[in-house]
């Protein structure tokens, strides 16, 4: 758990023969993860007539899922899909095409009367601005020796209209009167229509187009659309229904289609990236330790004549070609989404998972102590886990309980319900509810200086990692002078007993700080042996490595080598102490957190009344929702830029085994 697996490589030489028995071994539990056979410098030293099979079955694959679209079902597997051999194409191409023309026999008619649908609404809404104008419409289109403009245009520009139309013959009507948009009718001769238009245009006219195969009153043509318009809809309706219930009777066929070309489709793809021989095909690739001894039982029984060399994986030194394989748990994935945003782990380093599920929380927590919105967190978090409440969240559910249920923890220790501690509890409440630990509100300055003493605590558990780290991945340059190494580590704790002893007794004063200075130790002379190291860190590295002391050369190389020295050792320091001073924004928090739920009650007034509740309620609301996600932003900073970057680097290959299963059974 806190390492990620142990991996083994695996090389096969596959004969010809065995080639789909030992893919769909292969392929069929998720356990190997395959290296391209472009890297190995075999591929195409064989005919390959592959390539063309994976095209086709990935096109039959998509034409089947299109299917499902057109009928409106979920792409789904049969209930008991077990994995079979690759089908025939030649078998599967026929029954597909067969649904397909079925649907598409629908689905063109379909088509086409929702196209005659959006016509006749367009029509009507052409229609409908002159459907009480008592005027025929043959009259009202463009006649043959005049030019006609017919339009709706903005009340306050019919007076800018007719004066731009003053110096030309022409004749005006207004159709329909409206105080905002009536429609208007332009008449004048042909000669003049450029006039005519520029003058609608500058009046912002918006044209009306009529139907030509529509005559009569517009009252008598809308109301024909209006039962053309239904007749169609109707029509639609019971198309889709047709289609609903063709994909019904065809729903198990689909499935079963649908698996059949999965598995052959990924077994195909898989195939071609095989390296080919003349009769044998080559594959490498990585498998979890843990998993190796079952893969070669079934690899042996799909083929006797396979030949299997396996190499098991140190996970110190640099592996950066190695996939890496997490643990896999339902209640730590969406900890490792959170890693993962962050970085991949490489082979070699510590996953940071169960660590972050331990702090993210209890951060959270500390930030956002109280009983009753922490309860409410809790089960929000676990509806929507269980997509019962937006389902859209469904990733975040477990995180958001996990935050909830710390929240509700330091609540009943700050001694906070709903807002509500100390006397308001037994005056509102009516019962006693005092802080188990320590109450932020009025021990301001305490909460701020623990605040501080946990990020110590939690910043020296990242420096010891990092050491780890670079033991495991035996980086000893590193370990000795890096920015998490020992020198780093010690000078760390110089620095600490600096602060203390500058703080001394006050009672922002971190007490780890004070702990630390209190030893017999001379903390002023250490500081300055370990922030020479430091300050000469590449240096130090450089001579562990063996490589170049200085880069550069003659006297401006030196003075090179000694501002950036000093530049590294400044932003040791102010990294440090940014650092921890970080930690302070926890205690920070939990006072305003408290502050706010003062502030609500300020605006509920003293008198229990119906609005007071009202406004309790709507407050504890508002700090859940937007509080709740400002204090979860503030842990991700916390983590990304003062924790994890002490000990994590990321990197890693990514563990991507074939697999014969959907991606939504993969999400």
């Amino acid at each position: 758990m806190f390492f990620p697996k142990e991996m083994s490589e695996v090389e096969l030489i596959i004969p010809s023969k065995d080639l789909v028995a030992v893919t769909k071994a292969l392929s069929g539990y998720g356990v190997f993860h395959q290296v391209d056979s472009a890297n190995l410098g075999v591929e195409g030293l064989g005919p390959n007539t592959w390539q063309d099979n994976a095209g086709q079955y990935s096109n039959l694959e998509r034409r089947i899922q299109s299917i499902f679209q057109n009928v409106g079902l979920a792409e789904e597997y049969p209930t008991r899909a077990e994995i079979g051999s690759m089908v025939d194409l030649e078998a599967v191409r026929p029954k597909v095409d067969q649904i397909e023309e079925e649907v598409r026999a629908i689905t063109d008619q379909l088509s086409d009367e929702r196209k005659r649908l959006e016509l006749l609404e367009s029509q009507l809404r052409q229609l409908e601005p002159i459907a009480d104008v008592n005027v025929e419409v043959d009259a009202l289109r463009k006649p043959t020796f005049m030019h006609s403009i017919l339009g709706i245009v903005p009340a306050a520009n019919i007076s800018r209209l007719r004066t731009s139309l003053l110096r030309v013959p022409h004749v005006f009507f207004i159709l329909r009167e409206d105080a905002q948009k009536p429609v208007v009718w332009i008449l004048g001769s042909k000669r003049n229509s450029d006039v005519l238009e520029r003058a609608a245009k500058s009046a912002y006219l918006n044209s009306l187009s009529l139907p030509e195969e529509f005559s009569g009153t517009p009252e008598k043509i809308t109301e024909k659309l209006r039962r053309e318009i239904e007749s169609s809809k109707q029509k639609i309706s019971g198309l889709e229904a047709d289609l609903v219930k063709h994909g019904e009777s065809h729903k198990a066929e689909l499935q079963e289609l649908l698996w059949e070309v999965h598995i052959s489709r990924v077994m195909a793809d898989a195939i071609v990236r095989f390296g080919q021989l003349r009769h044998t095909y080559v594959v490498v690739g990585w498998v979890p330790t843990a998993d190796l001894e079952e893969l070669t039982t079934r690899l042996k029984e799909a083929s006797r004549e396979i030949l299997i060399e396996t190499t098991r994986t140190s996970r110190s030194g640099h592996h950066a070609n190695v996939p890496v394989a997490l643990a896999q748990s339902k209640w730590l994935k969406p900890i490792q989404m959170l890693v993962g945003t962050y970085g991949h782990p490489s082979y070699g380093e510590l996953d940071p998972t169960l660590l972050m599920a331990f702090t993210f929380p209890l951060l959270y927590g500390a930030m956002f102590g109280d009983l009753g919105q922490g309860l409410v967190m809790m089960v929000l978090g676990i509806l929507m886990h269980n997509k019962i409440f937006m389902k859209g969240m469904q990733s975040l559910g477990l995180l958001i309980a996990y935050c909830g249920a710390s929240a509700a923890i330091f609540g009943y220790l700050y001694g906070s319900i709903f807002g509500f501690e100390g006397h308001l509890v037994e005056e509102y409440l009516h019962f006693h509810f005092e802080p188990v630990w320590i109450s932020p509100m009025e021990n301001i300055l305490s909460v701020l200086s623990i605040a501080i003493d946990a990020g110590i605590v939690i910043l020296m558990i990242g420096f010891l990692l990092g050491m780890l780290n670079s033991i495991r991945t035996r980086e000893w340059a590193h370990l000795l002078f890096g920015h998490s190494g020992i020198a780093a580590f010690l000078f760390y704790i110089s620095f600490l007993a600096m602060l203390g002893s500058f703080l001394g007794d006050t009672a922002l004063a971190p007490k780890v700080a004070v702990a630390i200075n209190s030893l017999p130790l001379p903390f002023t002379t250490l500081l300055i042996v370990f922030g020479v190291f430091v300050m000469f860190g590449g240096f130090f590295r450089n001579m562990v490595e063996g490589h170049t002391l200085i880069e550069g050369k003659g006297f401006g190389g030196f003075m090179m080598f000694l501002i950036q020295s000093l530049m590294d050792l400044i932003e040791t320091v102010i990294s440090m102490l940014s650092n921890t001073l970080s930690f302070i924004r926890v205690g920070a928090f939990a006072v305003a957190h408290g502050g706010l739920s003062l502030a609500i009650f300020s605006l509920a007034g003293e008198k229990p009344t119906l609005g007071f509740w009202i406004t309790i309620i709507l407050g504890n609301l508002f700090i859940i929702g937007f509080e709740g996600l400002i204090v979860g932003i503030q842990t991700m900073r916390l983590h990304y830029y003062e924790i994890l970057g002490k000990f994590f680097h990321g990197g890693g290959m990514q563990f991507e085994p074939l697999q014969l299963k959907s991606s939504q059974k993969d999400a």
